[in-house]
């Protein structure tokens, strides 16, 4: 009796520990915004990007610089989706999102997400995007993404 109860515990142990939970709906709709967002970053398609933006949103790049300090360098989201729009039409980039962390209520959510980043299929840097996204009452819509960069201590 006693090894059944030790195999049944570690059992309801492993399912604990080992199961998924379930998304509720405000964290697959933003969940929803950030893939939408990434479908026209590697589309190059801005006006999709748009769509999930919000035109007040932040960018915060977290890097080392050349001196081997880490700092901050705030984006302008206007130069950034130029960029993306601006692109060689040769130039393939695919931003590899790795996993969601993802915390939200019916207002506000914050989502975590590693990711690795290839240009024509070649590695280029990894690192982790954090995105704030506020629901308006019809859509989400991010309104700051801070990102890491870096070359080395990837996967």
């Amino acid at each position: 009796m006693c090894k059944f109860l030790v195999a049944f515990f570690l059992f309801i142990s492993c399912n604990v520990v080992f199961s998924q939970k379930e998304l509720d709906v405000n964290q697959k709709n933003a969940k929803q915004a950030i893939l939408d967002f990434f479908e026209g970053f590697h589309k190059g398609d801005t006006v999709l990007m748009r769509k999930t933006i919000d035109p007040n949103m932040a960018m915060q790049i977290i890097s080392k610089g050349k001196d081997g300090k880490i700092k901050t360098d705030q984006a302008d989201i206007g130069n950034f989706l130029g960029v993306i729009h601006n692109r060689p039409k040769d130039q393939k980039w695919l931003e590899k999102l790795l996993d969601f962390r993802i915390d939200a209520d019916d207002r506000i959510a914050q989502i975590w997400t590693p990711y690795e980043f290839y240009v024509n299929d070649q590695f280029s840097h990894c690192g982790v995007n954090i995105f704030q996204l506020f629901n308006d009452g019809t859509t989400w819509k991010i309104i700051a993404i801070a990102d890491t960069r870096k070359r080395e201590g990837c996967k």
